[in-house]
């Protein structure tokens, strides 16, 4: 709940960017009740468990009209080809540092596209419009459009010290969860 002025960021895992049903109803009416202006897309690991991958979604809440209230969605892919682990390469505030200036803060209304699909196909931060979104299946505002190197080139793997943090991550983390189910299967016998 927001007041009419109110503005919001929030943290979803990706699953809540495309599923049906009731995902897509909330999405379709945060678009038009909200305007949903920015979408960040991170790496695995960074707010949920690893392999779980986040979002970051900023809107600014409208008073009730007719019309649609978000006109355009801005997203910046720090996501695809970047690579961060919770130990060795943790995610810093200079990471951040091209989105910060990207999202304009000052006046997002004055935002310029890195991406250009003849001159910059490589451009982090791009915009799609409400009707390209609202036409998509089940409203899906899972969008990418950068090519993942690690799929096409096997030369540039990350550092074997950092795939074996990623896996040992991904057990501990694994292993909180089935911890945490086996917890509740007590409780309830």
């Amino acid at each position: 709940m927001l007041k009419t002025t109110g503005r919001a960021a929030v943290v979803l895992p990706d699953n809540v960017l495309f599923e049906g049903g009731a995902g897509e109803t909330v999405r379709r009416k945060l678009m038009e009740s909200c305007d949903l202006h920015t979408i960040l897309r991170l790496p695995t690991g960074i707010f949920y468990a690893q392999g779980v991958k986040a979002n970051v979604l900023f809107f600014d809440n409208r008073p009730a009209g007719k019309d649609v209230a978000t006109k355009e969605v801005w997203y910046y892919d720090y996501r695809t080809n970047i690579h961060h682990t919770l130990k060795r390469k943790p995610l810093r505030l200079e990471d951040l540092r091209e989105f910060i200036d990207s999202y304009h803060p000052a006046n997002r209304h004055k935002r310029k596209e890195t991406w250009d699909a003849e001159k910059n196909p490589e451009g982090r931060w791009r915009r799609y419009a409400y009707e390209e979104l609202a036409a998509r299946d089940k409203t899906s505002l899972d969008v990418f459009w950068l090519k993942d190197d690690s799929l096409a080139d096997l030369d540039n793997l990350p550092e074997p010290e950092d795939l074996a943090e990623e896996i040992i991550e991904n057990i501990e983390a694994g292993l909180a969860s089935f911890r945490a189910v086996a917890g509740q299967l007590q409780r309830t016998n």
